[in-house]
């Protein structure tokens, strides 16, 4: 005799609530937005083109002025080479990490996550520990008669490069590791039933199945570290300039909020049409797997 289902039982529960009732669950997200977010940046871009009168004299500015288009490839730069370091190291990690089981596994996992509950400021003061004159880094070299005398390792735009993807590495295993979950393992055996190498199988099959997420991860990668302040502003100083960090020098250092604005509405742009790039790469990485 089989048992009787409860009406309703297994259907989905979108749509039962109505449409007041779903505004309403949104409204202290919206207006938390609205007034943390939308409405500072509003301002703030209202003020590179409103003075008195409407102008284009801070963009015109910007243009005509090498130094900050030398700051924003720096920017460019360094986010291209920290988003490619994080896919060397994380892919790796993300894969070992999807064939682990049990206490290995939870331990490689909680190495991961762990950082991100840590302060992005006590992180980047690590490296100032690591990276100084007589820091870690330099006693051990020194120690061990690789050189003669401390590096300048600090204050450099490999040291940028280092932090950052360091801060920045776990939003690059996660969504690797998401898409590496969800392959079947029955594909990769399949191809090696049929003859394909581990390393072929892998670069044929494995790979392109978790385009999507690789894409995924760059995305969020690339577009933070154009944006990053604390870590290139601790472990760069004033000799490694980035937007973030030639936008908060331009509001508390040289009081031109007009330039601030100028730099912040470019840097929003220019992120909005990479996010609009990357998600058609997206969809097309999808497609592929």
């Amino acid at each position: 005799m089989t048992a009787q289902r409860p009406a309703g039982a297994g259907r989905s529960t979108i749509g039962r609530y109505g449409r007041g009732t779903s505004v309403l669950l949104v409204l202290p997200l919206a207006g938390l937005l609205l007034l943390g977010f939308l409405y500072p940046l509003a301002k703030l871009s209202s003020q590179s083109f409103f003075g008195p009168d409407f102008t284009l004299a801070y963009y015109m500015e910007l243009a005509a002025q090498p130094v900050y288009l030398k700051v924003f490839l720096s920017t460019f730069k360094i986010a291209f080479y920290c988003t490619v370091l994080a896919l060397l190291i994380g892919y790796p990690l993300a894969f070992g990490l999807s064939r682990m089981k049990g206490w290995q596994q939870l331990l490689l996992l909680s190495c991961v996550l762990i950082p991100l509950w840590t302060s992005v400021l006590a992180r980047s003061y690590a490296w100032v520990v690591l990276l100084q004159r007589r820091g870690v880094v330099n006693d051990m070299l020194v120690g061990s008669g690789i050189v003669s005398q401390p590096l300048r390792l600090l204050y450099t735009e490999a040291a940028v490069v280092v932090a950052m993807t360091h801060v920045l590495l776990p939003f690059m295993i996660l969504p690797i590791y998401s898409s590496l979950r969800g392959i079947p393992r029955d594909y990769e055996r399949a191809a090696l039933s049929l003859g394909a190498s581990l390393w072929r199988a892998l670069f044929h099959v494995t790979l392109p199945l978790t385009l999507p997420g690789v894409f995924a991860g760059s995305v969020m990668v690339f577009i933070m570290a154009l944006g990053f302040y604390v870590t290139p502003a601790i472990i760069g100083g004033s000799s490694t300039l980035v937007l973030a960090t030639l936008i908060g020098q331009q509001m508390t250092v040289q009081l031109n909020w007009q330039m601030a604005g100028a730099l912040s509405t470019v840097l929003l742009a220019v992120t909005l049409v990479l996010a609009v790039l990357f998600k058609r790469f997206l969809s097309f990485g999808r497609r592929m797997g």
